[in-house]
């Protein structure tokens, strides 16, 4: 038996496998977002209880006992805790947008790019690097306290083994600290982010992703348990996207687009970022936007819509939803791929009295699948394209996707998080498992012709109304 554990933004899953890859049973818990005035913060004392709580329900419920155990979680943010791996002040969240004003400047004195030119990361205000840099100038005794500053899996994996020091691994240092080509810390990067004096609050970097031994919370003790990567790459493992030019579209909370390569490209606009795999030479092209379902909820909620009414909603309104328009830059942070503009704001367009609930849901919808086809253009997708998340849980939008998208979608369902970290954790502890049954898709969507042709247009016209609105958030 097999345990994945995913410490997502909003909800805590563990998820139990069999050796031939079945999703055999599923444990959850919420956890709260505190959101105020451009923060986003959690409580990590609530995370890692949450952690404890699904694992101890979940292999209560087991009638064998677990092998191993792989671990993986939300990545970015800054999550500084002590020496015992406790929490120094809560946790920043990737979505938090206080160090947007930092991001502003270093785009304009050419910071911005000079990072990206030697890491292959476009900073946002939500990652490490501009968090720590706000919390320099604004909380530094928080800083002085804290014996590192990590990621979320980091620190339940430290809590979950009684590991003696933090630890992180490629994937999560990928932003914004890591040089890609040498897989260690750029120190470059860290002077010019002006945090020198903050070096030693970066973990050490597990390479291949670190190891321990549970310590009998949640997990029985003496469990194997490997540290990563984090949610986005262990989910391009979960559907089996390994080869170069294959992609992944994480509809989520995050609206994540990833691409395997294994060239590195650090010319263009800068934007997104180059993910360490565990496999040197081999990277991910990564652009997470940063809205995905969380747009359709507040659409939905403002309606006074109910998710289970998606489908019929999506059906009574026609494609275009009668000239209806959502640019869906709905985070408090603005947008981080496949571009860096932490200015841009939401807008709805041809919006009239005659505009219904299923227009706006419609438009919001196509609105997103714009925004996941831009990003990944941007990433080089050339191969074939798998699906996953929240979102594909609706048959009408993942239709709606592959006819906005214009090619086949590879539905893979399940906890594919959990999924891609239990194969991660296996491959760190030599068990043979079987990939492909792994992440056999659960089916395959194909596009409409003519309305992926109507779509082709409608990304075009996106695209001009982005311009503009990105123009119009520099002002």
């Amino acid at each position: 038996m097999f345990v994945g554990i995913d410490v997502g933004t909003s909800l805590v899953k563990a998820a139990a496998f069999d050796r031939a890859g079945r999703q055999l049973a599923v444990e959850a818990r919420p956890v709260h977002l505190d959101v105020r005035r451009g923060a986003v913060e959690q409580e990590m004392r609530e995370v890692y209880a949450a952690v404890v709580g699904v694992l101890r329900v979940l292999t209560g419920r087991l009638e064998e006992p677990v092998e191993l155990a792989g671990l993986t979680g939300q990545g970015d943010g800054v999550w500084l805790v002590d020496g015992a791996g406790r929490p120094v002040r809560p946790a920043m969240s990737w979505m938090d947008g206080r160090a947007h004003e930092l991001v502003d400047q270093w785009l304009a004195d050419g910071t911005f790019e000079a990072v990206f030119r030697r890491t292959g990361s476009a900073v946002f205000p939500g990652c490490p690097g501009p968090l720590l840099a706000w919390l320099d100038r604004h909380e530094p005794k928080s800083l002085d306290a804290a014996a590192a500053a990590v990621s979320c899996k980091d620190m339940v994996f430290q809590r979950l083994t009684g590991a003696g020091r933090a630890v992180t691994d490629v994937s999560d240092a990928s932003m914004p600290f890591l040089d890609p080509r040498t897989r260690t810390y750029d120190n470059g990067v860290v002077e010019l982010l002006g945090l020198t004096h903050r070096r030693g609050l970066l973990p050490p970097v597990g390479d291949p992703i670190a190891t321990g031994e549970a310590g009998g919370e949640g997990l029985p003790a003496g469990t194997p348990l490997a540290n990563g990567p984090y949610d986005l790459p262990a989910c391009a493992l979960g559907a089996g996207v390994t080869a170069p030019g294959d992609g992944l579209l994480i509809v989520g909370t995050c609206l994540a687009s990833l691409v395997a390569t294994d060239e590195l490209d650090l010319t263009g606009e800068p934007a997104g970022l180059y993910i360490s795999t565990d496999r040197p030479g081999h990277w991910l092209r990564a652009m997470p936007a940063m809205v995905g379902t969380a747009a359709l909820d507040w659409v939905l909620r403002t309606t006074g819509a109910r998710h289970e009414e998606l489908d019929d909603l999506l059906v009574s309104a026609p494609p275009g939803a009668h000239g209806v328009r959502v640019l869906p830059y709905f985070a408090p942070s603005g947008e981080r791929a496949p571009f860096v503009a932490p200015g841009l704001r939401a807008e709805l367009l041809g919006v009239s009295l005659e505009s219904t609930p299923a227009h706006l849901v419609r438009a919001t919808c196509e609105g997103i699948g714009y925004a996941a086809r831009h990003c990944l253009e941007a990433a080089g997708l050339t191969g074939s394209l798998a699906v996953c998340g929240g979102g594909t849980r609706s048959l009408g939008w993942t239709g709606l996707l592959a006819d906005v998208l214009g090619r086949p979608l590879r539905v893979v369902e399940g906890e594919v998080g959990a999924r891609g970290a239990v194969l991660a954790a296996a491959e760190r502890y030599g068990v043979p498992l079987d990939a492909g049954e792994w992440t056999r898709p659960a089916r395959i969507v194909e596009p409409d012709p003519g309305r992926a042709a109507y779509y082709a247009k409608g990304y075009a016209e996106h695209l001009e109304l982005l311009a503009t609105a990105r123009e119009r958030a520099r002002g």
